[in-house]
């Protein structure tokens, strides 16, 4: 059987959308707390982010502890599960390869509140505020 093959809008878009299930397969497994691993069930996790490669065969999976649990030791338990995520993965995605997850931090919360100390200072303000009369 020949090959499909997509334009790179198509592409792109099944890139998205394999992210996307990604996303939601890991964010119904923390959950529904079916990992074996005490630090992960006991925390609330949640699943910001899943980039996926162009060819589909590795993702950066963006998560950020909820009600401020050390995130060190989240992301560690949860990299330490790796080999159970990929194989649940696999299972319910569908697809020829099972793609290689790799747990990373969420930093763009921590990024958008430093903006937003950074719009809030009385000198910003006031730069902000001439411009508008």
């Amino acid at each position: 059987m020949p090959r499909q093959q997509f334009t790179p809008e198509q592409h792109s878009v099944r890139v998205l959308k394999v992210g996307e299930r990604v996303r939601h397969i890991l964010s119904e497994l923390l959950s529904r707390q079916e990992v074996h691993d005490e630090r992960v069930s006991a925390a609330n996790i949640s699943v910001t982010e899943v980039r996926m490669t162009p060819d589909l065969r590795s993702a950066s999976v963006y998560v950020k502890p909820l009600l401020g649990m050390d995130e060190a030791d989240i992301v560690q338990a949860l990299r330490q599960n790796t080999a159970f995520f990929q194989r649940e993965v696999a299972k319910r995605l569908g697809l020829k390869f099972a793609p290689k997850l790799r747990f990373t931090p969420d930093e763009s919360f921590d990024e958008a509140e430093r903006i937003e100390r950074l719009l809030r200072d009385p000198r910003v303000a006031r730069d902000i505020g001439e411009h508008d009369d």
